[in-house]
């Protein structure tokens, strides 16, 4: 295969939650380009496994990393970890993440607890602020890079979950412009893609036929639709700072 149909030749890609369904298709998406696989778990070591087989039967490097990533220490771990067997990742891909407590867009701010807020933030903020950080001298080192945070179209919507998992996904945003404005000197880019109801995922296996009525349209995200945006976002040097929302029509958007 041609180095035009394998761009990400010699690049390695950590992806976090890579056994859930975005994780798992970007995975395969990436590893067709090129790309090793730093293949990121928490509990399903079975579907870790699998996975590597499958992604090493692509012609790539592949290897499984099991981490819990609500704490800031296993964060540095799970680093440490990728460094020593592969290498510095040179695509971070920042997808694992919690729903927290579901509350819906008319319940009461009063039933999150700021314990439960500031858990979510840091599962699903935090820890890959920290992962950036991590990984980011080693990109500057090579003066290439490609930061990608998988956010929620609740970002820009406020979501059906509560206030809690919305702030914390929109605060990816905020990170995605000041790391694109600091480093696209440095050959960084920086993006986030906004998936909303994508079925087939952990966070929401199935959905109902009045949701999906709800679709311009007409039915609901596949896991490959997203991948799909994030090879783009990896093999692409122009794009950053950009925020790509794939929601099946639901909200508009522009500049």
């Amino acid at each position: 295969m041609s180095n035009s149909q394998r761009p990400l030749e010699g690049k390695l890609a950590l992806i976090t939650g890579c056994t859930g369904g975005i994780g798992k298709a970007t995975a395969q998406s990436l590893a067709t380009k090129g790309a090793s696989i730093a293949v990121h778990y928490n509990a399903a070591e079975e579907t870790a496994q699998s996975l590597v087989k499958e992604l090493q039967a692509l012609g790539v490097t592949a290897v499984s990393f099991k981490a819990d990533l609500s704490s800031y220490q296993a964060v540095r771990e799970l680093h440490q970890a990728v460094k020593a067997s592969m290498g510095d990742p040179d695509i971070l891909f920042c997808n694992a993440g919690i729903l927290g407590q579901t509350i819906g867009p008319k319940g009461n701010i009063q039933d999150i607890s700021v314990d439960h807020f500031e858990d979510t933030w840091r599962t699903n903020t935090g820890v890959h602020f920290l992962l950036t950080q991590l990984s980011l001298p080693a990109m500057e080192s090579k003066k290439w890079g490609r930061i990608i945070f998988c956010s929620s179209v609740a970002a820009g919507t406020g979501g059906v979950i509560g206030p809690h998992y919305a702030s914390s996904k929109s605060a990816m945003h905020g990170l995605v412009h000041w790391l694109a404005a600091r480093y696209a000197s440095e050959g960084i880019t920086a993006n986030a893609v906004a998936p909303g109801l994508i079925t087939n995922t952990g966070m929401f296996p199935k959905g109902t036929l009045e949701l999906q009525a709800k679709l311009p349209v007409g039915r609901f995200g596949q896991p490959e639709e997203i991948a799909s945006l994030v090879e783009l976002l990896a093999t692409n040097a122009y794009m950053t700072n950009k925020i790509l929302v794939a929601d099946g029509g639901m909200t508009p958007s522009a500049f």
